[in-house]
C-alpha cells in the first residue's frame, strides 16, 4: 500500500478512537501519533488471535481497535488530583 495511505489510516483510526473513548477528538498530531501506534498494537493483537488484514478498511479496523485499546491502557495511568 501506498505511504499517503497508512497516514490517513492513521489519522482516521487516532480520530475514531479519539471520538469513541473522550467524545472528542485530540489534534492533528495526536491522531497521527495515536493511529500508527494503535495501528502497530492492533496488528499484533489481532496476529496472536490469528486474524490477518489485507484491504484498506480492514487496516482501518485494526488500528482504531488498538487505538481504543491503547487509550484504554493509557487510562489506567491516569493521576486524578
Amino acid at each position: 500500500m501506498n505511504l499517503i495511505w497508512y497516514i490517513l489510516i492513521g489519522m482516521l483510526a487516532g480520530y475514531l478512537a479519539g471520538k469513541i473513548m473522550r467524545r472528542g477528538g485530540f489534534g492533528l498530531l495526536t491522531n497521527l501519533l495515536l493511529g500508527i501506534v494503535g495501528g502497530v498494537l492492533g496488528g499484533w493483537v489481532f496476529s496472536l488471535l490469528g486474524f490477518q488484514t489485507t484491504s484498506i478498511i480492514g487496516n482501518l479496523a485494526t488500528s482504531t481497535v488498538g487505538a481504543i485499546l491503547l487509550l484504554w491502557i493509557a487510562s489506567f495511568f491516569r493521576r486524578d488530583y
